[in-house]
């Protein structure tokens, strides 16, 4: 199979969203919770590890296909800053690297329209994602731009506060302009199998969420076994959850190919017997432009090449960008850069 054939292989057809247009998204309102779905299910874990070592070695996607893939990438960025030491001037100086994520000369040599950073430029990432007391700040920050902020939510990152926190801590984030609210479920009812828990706890946030978009994590890192992350994934999806996301970036293990694989195939199954479609974000060691390849890759074998845009698949990260960018200047140049030339902003 060529390089074309699996995603477009000029960067000057990589960025227009064609496929979002023709098929418009609609919300996943959710479905009755029904344990038959899920239930009887079981993950084969040496058919996933069969499976996910292919993703790297059936495709070889070089030059400009490989520059395309990397700029579709940077648009599902969700650009994130989740530390103890955060300050509103490290949000502000992210949404502007948000807004202008690849330096105007790269775009350039790339064919891409750069645009400015103050009216809207063709190529900006998914989203920001910050902590709630960031929220507003983002949201100053990125006004004009049409990037939406997220906000981490219900007791990030553990999730052990108590649920009328939770639900008061998504509205006001919400309240200061968050569009897109990621919470952490409670990995006690995925580990006691107390799934119509799960189900009512989500439920409960994604009607706490109003019009902004629900991100449920599982912290598969936490929850132990891939059947229960297939479980969890159904259940959220059936309480109504508009992406399911790996990790919070804070466990010891975070996103890895073998969850994803199982996520976005509960993703197809949901799709396959609601209609409804869901999104997909690893969160947590996609690090590399190497690594975030095979991610592209699994949503187009797995999902289709409608997952490949922002409105169903994001990347939570922040080092990541750099790479790509350095990855991008090497492709223009034919030399590369110091990593420390390409700050995150």
């Amino acid at each position: 199979m060529t390089d074309s054939s699996v995603l477009d292989s000029t960067t000057s057809n990589i960025l227009p969203m064609r496929s979002a247009a023709d098929q418009p998204l609609v919300r996943n309102p959710g479905v009755s919770f029904d344990a038959s779905w899920f239930d009887a299910l079981r993950v084969n874990l040496s058919a996933v590890e069969r499976r996910v070592a292919t993703l790297g070695a059936r495709r070889s996607v070089k030059k400009d296909a490989q520059a395309a893939w990397l700029l579709k990438a940077v648009t599902c960025i969700d650009l994130t800053t989740l530390s103890g030491d955060d300050t509103a001037g490290r949000v502000r100086r992210l949404c502007a690297k948000a807004r202008q994520p690849v330096r105007a000369d790269l775009l350039d040599a790339l064919g891409i329209d750069s645009g400015t950073p103050s009216a809207s430029p063709s190529l900006h990432t998914g989203a920001v994602c910050v902590y709630h007391r960031f929220v507003a700040t983002a949201v100053d920050a990125l006004a004009g731009s049409g990037i939406p902020v997220a906000a981490v939510s219900t007791g990030f990152p553990a999730g052990l506060i108590p649920h009328e926190f939770k639900l008061n801590e998504i509205a006001a984030s919400v309240a200061d302009g968050a569009e897109e609210i990621d919470i952490v479920v409670t990995r006690e009812h995925v580990l006691t199998g107390n799934w119509q828990a799960l189900y009512d706890e989500v439920r409960d946030f994604r009607k706490a969420c109003g019009n902004a978009h629900l991100k449920a994590i599982l912290a598969t890192g936490d929850i132990q076994t891939l059947s229960n992350i297939a479980r969890a994934s159904m259940v959220c999806m059936m309480a109504g959850a508009d992406f399911i996301k790996t990790s919070t970036g804070k466990e010891g293990v975070n996103a890895t190919l073998a969850v994803s694989l199982v996520m976005v195939r509960a993703i197809r199954d949901y799709h396959e017997r609601t209609g409804w479609r869901v999104g997909f974000k690893p969160a947590g060691g996609v690090s590399t432009a190497k690594s975030v390849l095979n991610y592209l890759i699994l949503m187009k074998e797995e999902l289709g090449r409608r997952w490949l845009e922002p409105d169903l698949f994001r990347i939570g990260a922040s080092s990541l960008l750099a790479d790509i960018e350095r990855q991008l200047e090497h492709h223009a140049s034919g030399r590369y850069s110091a990593f420390h030339r390409h700050p995150l902003a």
